[in-house]
């Protein structure tokens, strides 16, 4: 690793975190397949550059890094697949933090370069909130957008920047005139889905920002999960790709 500065740290933890969330997302039948109970204890490792593999426990003891969890392929039948891999998730976040640490106290942070690190690494969720889909927008996303608190519509910032694509549309902004006049029938409303016309209801339903339209849609309406959107930079909808799907709800 090249640095001993906490964002070095980090650079390598997010590297290894994307190299996981591939495994148990994009690649996860892949994952699946490579983890056979048949074989010795296998382990899941995020490597640097973004990759994933599964293989075998070095032999050298200490090792150089701590290790992951040991024979996660003995589980992988004892239990229904989606329970398992969000076990793996689990185990693969609490392998990234001992590596990230292990890293710290190696190259001697003191407590105000630890605490840089975790507040870091503590703005990304979690590998497992990514793979079962419970991912939040970042501290960085949610000061630009507005989003729901508590199942209530709330007005965060009064910043004007685009939202986050993995956020919950944003209320309809107030009237600016100070009109009052339809206020009661407008309460509670929100964006609507340019897919099917449904409007945002307050609950917790994942919705996706396309920017080219900038229009917001639900993500099941256009076939996006909270995990693919993980790794899209600059989304599409179906209609700006040419694609627009007709069977779609009136």
């Amino acid at each position: 690793m090249e640095g001993r500065a906490a964002e070095d740290v980090f650079g390598d933890f997010r590297g290894r975190r994307a190299g996981l969330i591939k495994a148990l997302t994009t690649d996860v039948r892949k994952f699946y397949h490579k983890c056979d109970p048949a074989n010795e204890n296998l382990c899941l490792y995020g490597l640097p550059n973004g990759s994933w593999e599964v293989n075998l426990p070095v032999d050298e003891v200490p090792p150089e890094l701590p290790e992951p969890a040991l024979g996660i392929n003995f589980a992988r039948d004892g239990m229904p697949e989606k329970n398992w891999v969000s076990l793996v998730a689990l185990h693969a976040d609490s392998w990234l933090i001992a590596v990230a640490f292990y890293f710290g106290a190696r190259f001697s942070f003191d407590k105000n370069e630890r605490m840089r690190l975790f507040q870091m690494i503590n703005d990304l969720p979690t590998i497992y909130e990514v793979v079962t889909g419970n991912a939040k927008p970042s501290k960085d996303q949610s000061a630009n957008h507005k989003s729901k608190s508590g199942g209530a519509k709330s007005r965060q910032s009064e910043s004007h920047a685009k939202p986050s694509k993995m956020s919950p549309p944003p209320p309809r902004e107030e009237n600016e005139s100070g009109d009052d006049e339809g206020e009661e029938e407008d309460e509670g409303e929100g964006e609507v889905c340019g897919v099917c016309g449904d409007n945002d209801d307050g609950g917790d339903e994942f919705w996706i920002w396309c920017d080219t339209c900038e229009r917001w849609f639900h993500g099941k309406c256009v076939k996006i999960t909270p995990a693919r959107a993980e790794h899209i930079k600059h989304y599409k909808c179906p209609s700006c790709c040419g694609t627009t799907n007709k069977k779609h709800r009136a």
